[in-house]
């Protein structure tokens, strides 16, 4: 059975994403800590919130793909890639540095274009 996990907010709804064996610390801590609720930043095509949730890289990448939610240990916070970020390059996708990708958005994960910087995102059990 696949975990999955749900991001509210009022510009998206409700989205759904479902965790993934990549990094199975930063997975298991992240499902630990739910529900959390984070205020919005945007980096380009990246919707990014701080949490609590303290962790050390796990087979970190700087190159992700859109869709993937990644925590990033130098901000403590959750990142969802939606599109290229401001050091992107070519047609590839790059984090600020190095990120533990932990789920998948399912479906069209564009729709995190529409949250503003400010808003409230509750990430909950799916």
């Amino acid at each position: 059975m696949s975990m999955r996990i749900r991001f509210r907010s009022p510009n998206i709804g409700s989205v759904e994403a479902e965790m993934i064996e990549e990094n199975p610390k930063t997975a298991e801590a992240v499902w630990d800590a739910l529900p959390i609720e984070g205020v919005a930043e945007r980096w380009g095509d990246e919707v990014y919130f701080s949490t609590s949730i303290e962790l050390e890289e796990e087979n970190a990448r700087e190159r992700v793909e859109v869709g993937e939610v990644a925590y990033w240990p130098p901000g403590r916070a959750i990142c969802i890639f939606f599109g290229p970020t401001p050091i992107s390059r070519g047609g590839e996708i790059r984090a600020a540095s190095p990120v533990n990708v932990f789920a998948r958005i399912l479906g069209d994960a564009t729709i995190f274009r529409r949250v503003r910087i400010g808003e409230r995102i509750l990430v909950e059990r799916g």
